[in-house]
């Protein structure tokens, strides 16, 4: 029996432990915890297979994905170079691919051929042969990147190389034609990686010789001499063709970096973008000085284009001066075209016309030749099959954008459309299905070309399939989505347009591709793809409708758990993003489609539903003003969506007032954190790796091109941080220790956890090892998961009545 003064040294023992942590004391690293089983499962299984057409139009792939890595694949080492994350076992990206099963299925008939893969294989990029007669796929194993083909009708593969393929700038291999791919590898004599200094042997130093270098904030930059040289050491590459049924390999050129290296059309030059030497550390690698050059097959420079300094002195919506954005015309044998810009690359330059398309032909010995002239900076160059060129431009300042067609020279308007207007979209041009590497090419029969869009209307998505005449600019629609369905065209299978491979899903049968009849009205079942998540077959979708009271509309799709009790007020957990627009009649469109099938991956807030919550997922948070001035009446607008969008679920009868939580990731945990600082409407938030302090990412965020310096009152008003005093409500902040985003830098959350404690808000800071900015790992989504449910379920679902 113990003794007074013993229990009393056992309370006071409590209460010290107690006070230590309702002080906000750091406790001792957490294991993983899981959330409730049910949510567990449905993250366990398998999750629904990729799809790509190939090139003949008369086979699928059905790539399979592990649904998530688990923590010690994410653990692997990992090099942050120049914007890069890499590993430097594997020269590959440290991220694990997820494609763990591939095989192939006939449309004619459904005949399935599944490509064997070795125990455990992991895949990264697959990609057809231009005949479609093989399929191409590089696997990473923990040496190195390996390439293997495979026979699509057979099914039978075989490795092609050894585990040397170069993946550190992405895919490291393209087809360049049916035989053969050209490929980034290792150096055969590259030696050891370089070793740091054990001793410093001077400062790092960096200094500006009075130019301007306006840039955003990046994560991974190089650092030091010895990053440069790790950069220079992982990165360095030696191009190879590698024949597709032998293996045998081709040494082409020199190693150097290459930032591009993509063959002509018929295979006999390869425009390369060498990387140059001083490497930024202002900026990641794809802003670095490059030489862009013409190679010949065998590796002899030809001409070269361009030699270009790094992007750090490029204006806030700004381009680079010189040549950018090449590409090869794909329908002739070697024709490059780029874009320059006429205004030195500074929208704030009034100019009449701002870029310019160059052409330079083979034998690429004269001088280049300029094709045409537009008012507002190209966007985007695409080609028919029968060499007619769109050409994309946007007007920063109005938002529009206008497509024009040219052919022998001569531009013709085509669409002219606000970029924010989704009503009007007249829908995206049909390529034809690419094969590993090669170009996008817009499928054209005769005088047509085909559009596929969303279809977006006041009643939600209806996609839709037009053909379109280049010619007369005549518009036929060929198919739209009906009924409580939701149904895109995943592929033009015949050239007449009349049958098509479309994705056919309704809010109770999940996505499945159906080989559609337009002639005769009929559909036949291409794949039977299973509802990964039958837990929750009983959800209930709304999609509702409600209004701001400054008149714009507003809109969200509302879930109800399984077992909803019509009538019945629950708790409701409010998920958003805001967006920013300039008319407030755009902001007011109506977004997505309340028949599409509900997938539950990841660390989703619809997994809540699980635990007798309602969610409204997705509610308008729009942000208008003419111009650039959205921002400048951010928090009003936003207390004002949010408002409007509690009246809503209240006046429906299915939320409880006094038990709404609110939460988002990103730009949407910094949404979170500014209605927690400038209103009272929820009992609690979750709010995922943002930034909270914008004076930290002084030149510019989001939509905002505005500095700092120009509106240092509109950043500090948007900054929660700074009205960290003002925060009565819980929240509990989320971050990947890594995060690798531009603008939410760790510290974000760090900061306001600090800021918060330091008034007593009651605030919970969790951050997951090895994490980027989204959340990969098993144990990372569950244990997030298991925070968020435990989080909401203490502060909102149990939460006591306010008085």
């Amino acid at each position: 029996m113990r003794s007074i003064a013993a229990t009393r040294t056992i309370v006071c023992i409590a209460t010290i432990v107690t006070s230590f942590v309702a002080a906000g004391h750091a406790l001792a690293q957490a294991k993983y915890q899981l959330p409730p089983k049910v949510i567990v499962d449905i993250l366990d299984a398998a999750p629904l297979p990729t799809v790509a057409v190939s090139p003949s139009r008369q086979q699928i792939a059905l790539l399979e994905r592990a649904s998530m890595p688990p923590i010690a694949d994410l653990s692997q080492p990992m090099l942050r170079l120049a914007g890069a994350r890499i590993n430097p076992k594997t020269n590959g990206p440290q991220r694990p691919p997820s494609v763990i099963g591939l095989s192939v299925k006939r449309i004619a008939d459904g005949k399935t051929v599944r490509i064997p893969l070795p125990p455990g294989a992991k895949i990264e990029w697959v990609g057809f042969s231009p005949d479609s007669r093989r399929v191409a796929f590089t696997e990473t194993r923990t040496s190195g990147i390996v390439l293997w083909v495979a026979d699509t009708a057979t099914g039978a593969a075989k490795p092609l190389t050894q585990p040397t393929l170069n993946g550190t700038m992405g895919s490291a291999c393209v087809w360049v034609n049916a035989a053969s791919l050209l490929c980034r590898t290792v150096p055969a004599l590259r030696g050891l990686p370089p070793k740091p200094s054990a001793v410093p042997v001077g400062p790092n130093i960096q200094e500006n010789a009075g130019k301007a270098a306006p840039v955003s904030t990046y994560e991974d930059l190089l650092k030091t001499a010895h990053d440069d040289a790790l950069f220079e050491y992982y990165f360095t590459s030696q191009l190879a063709f590698v024949n597709a049924g032998t293996g045998v390999q081709t040494p082409v050129g020199k190693p150097a970096v290459f930032a591009i290296a993509s063959p002509s059309p018929n295979g006999e030059f390869i425009l390369v973008s060498r990387l140059k030497q001083p490497f930024s550390h202002l900026v990641p690698y794809s802003d670095f000085a490059r030489e862009f050059e013409v190679w010949s097959r065998a590796g002899v420079l030809v001409r070269t284009i361009a030699d270009l300094p790094s992007n750090e002195t490029v204006p806030m919506l700004g381009v680079p001066i010189g040549p950018r954005d090449f590409t090869w015309n794909p329908n002739e044998p070697a024709t490059l075209v780029w874009t320059e810009a006429l205004d030195g690359g500074d929208l704030r330059t009034l100019v009449a016309q701002r870029d310019r398309l160059c052409v330079l032909q083979a034998p690429f010995t004269g001088p280049p030749s300029e094709w045409l002239k537009f008012q507002h900076r190209i966007q985007s160059i695409t080609w028919t099959s029968a060499n007619i060129a769109l050409v994309t431009e946007f007007d920063r300042a109005t938002r529009v954008r206008r497509t024009w067609t040219i052919e022998a020279g001569v531009a013709r308007r085509a669409f002219e459309v606000s970029a924010e207007d989704r009503y009007r979209d007249p829908g995206r041009p049909v390529l034809k299905p690419r094969f590993g590497g090669g170009p996008g090419v817009i499928m054209q029969v005769s005088d047509w070309i085909y559009l596929e869009g969303d279809g977006a209307s006041p009643k939600g998505d209806r996609p839709f399939l037009d053909r379109f005449n280049v010619k007369t600019f005549e518009t036929e629609r060929l198919f739209q989505c009906e009924g409580e369905s939701y149904e895109s065209v995943a592929g033009v299978l015949a050239d007449d347009g009349r049958t098509l491979l479309t994705r056919y899903e309704t809010a109770r049968r999940p996505p499945n591709y159906l080989v559609r009849d337009l002639t005769t009205r009929s559909e036949r079942a291409l794949t039977d793809f299973k509802d990964p998540a039958p837990q929750l077959a009983g959800v209930e979708r709304q999609f509702i409708t409600y209004t701001r009271k400054d008149g714009i509309a507003l809109s969200g799709t509302l879930y109800l758990p399984p077992g909803y009790a019509k009538g019945a007020r629950l708790p409701l957990v409010m998920w958003a993003y805001p967006r920013e627009f300039t008319d407030p009649a755009m902001a007011g469109q109506v977004s997505g489609s309340p028949y599409r099938f509900t997938t539950y991956t990841g660390a989703s807030h619809l997994f809540f539903l699980t635990q007798g919550y309602a969610v409204l997922d997705n509610p308008s948070m729009p942000i208008v003003g003419p111009g650039e001035t959205a921002n400048d009446s951010y928090v009003e607008q936003l207390v004002a969506s949010a408002e409007a969008a509690v009246e809503k679920v209240v006046e429906m009868g299915v939320a409880d007032r006094d038990r709404i939580g609110v939460g988002g990731h990103s730009y949407g945990a910094f949404m979170t954190a500014n209605l927690l600082a400038h209103s009272r409407l929820f009992r609690a938030g979750i709010a995922r790796s943002g930034a909270y302090n914008r004076s930290l990412t002084p030149f510019g965020f989001q939509s905002e091109r505005r500095t700092f310096w120009e509106v240092p009152d509109t950043y500090a008003k948007m900054s929660p941080f700074w009205y960290a005093n003002a925060v009565r409500d819980p929240i509990l902040l989320i971050h990947g220790e890594v995060d690798d985003n531009s603008g939410t830098f760790p510290i974000q959350s760090e900061r306001l956890y600090m800021a918060l404690k330091g008034h007593g808000a009651t605030v919970r800071y969790v951050t997951l090892p090895n994490e980027a900015h989204g959340y990969a790992a098993r144990e990372s989504v569950l244990h997030t998961i298991y925070e968020m449910v435990t989080w909401f379920d203490r502060h909102v679902k149990n939460a006591v009545p306010k008085k």
